[in-house]
């Protein structure tokens, strides 16, 4: 299987689980990595024969920004199940980082893989 991927997409959200945090969005970075079959595309040489990754992220900017999760984990797996189903993917992992989280570190999120790679 190909990757296809998509990193530093970075989206203003409520994520969070203290007062101060639900009151102000945050800027997320969001990293994709998603499996695709892209030797069809790359014989025809046409957009419609690929994961187009456009798509994808105009798709989990609005659902991202419009989401008002707790934690970073309910975040990544509700974008799982987005790129799971609505595209059709087979696997993906997704690193979602929320810089500032903790003082003193540069990085703090989570990183989960869904599906299968065959």
């Amino acid at each position: 299987m190909d990757i296809v991927y998509l990193h530093g997409l970075k989206v203003e959200c409520v994520i969070g689980v203290w007062d101060w945090e639900r009151r102000l969005k945050q800027t997320v970075t969001i990293d994709l990595d998603m499996a695709a079959d892209i030797r069809r595309a790359a014989k025809s040489d046409d957009l419609a024969d690929t994961l187009n990754y456009k798509a994808v992220a105009k798709r989990l900017i609005q659902f991202v920004s419009d989401s008002d999760y707790q934690l970073v984990e309910t975040l990544a797996e509700a974008i799982a199940h987005i790129l799971l189903t609505e595209f059709a993917i087979p696997w993906c992992r997704i690193r979602i980082n929320k810089g500032g989280a903790v003082r003193g570190a540069r990085d703090v999120g989570i990183v989960i893989e869904r599906g299968k790679l065959d």
